[in-house]
């Protein structure tokens, strides 16, 4: 099943209780892992993709945890609607992030994005 279909299929299971079938940490990660090699896209776009789009903050507590996540989530490849490596300081050892997205092919300056117009990703445009 494609993405999008998959994810806003689990966004309408609601229990009789009001909350979801999958949580909202776990849809980000599903989203996250859709972020192809060389691209990055951000905590806003991951939120609006969900359909809720005041929720970066909450993308970015989500994108936190994903370190202790299987199957791994590439959490790297989301930054800020700038292109800064806002999520750095939770890579361990420093320099973590900007080693991946550099690994990547993707240039990073000063701890932003090189060229972040041409790498960014928008999810809300995945392949329905």
């Amino acid at each position: 099943m494609p993405v999008k279909k998959n994810i806003e299929k689990k966004l309408r299971k609601i229990k009789p209780s009001g909350k979801r079938e999958e949580s909202f940490f776990e849809l980000v990660y599903e989203v996250a892992r859709q972020i192809p090699y060389g691209r990055v896209t951000t905590y806003g776009a991951i939120a609006a993709c969900l359909g809720t789009k005041l929720s970066a903050r909450m993308v970015g507590w989500a994108m936190n945890g994903a370190g202790k996540i299987n199957p791994t989530v590439p959490a790297h490849r989301v930054v800020n609607r700038v292109g800064l490596l806002s999520g750095k300081h939770h890579f361990k050892p420093p320099g973590k992030m900007e080693k991946l997205l550099k690994k990547e092919g993707i240039g990073v300056k000063d701890d932003v994005i090189v060229d972040f117009k041409e790498k960014f990703w928008d999810p809300s445009k995945l392949e329905a």
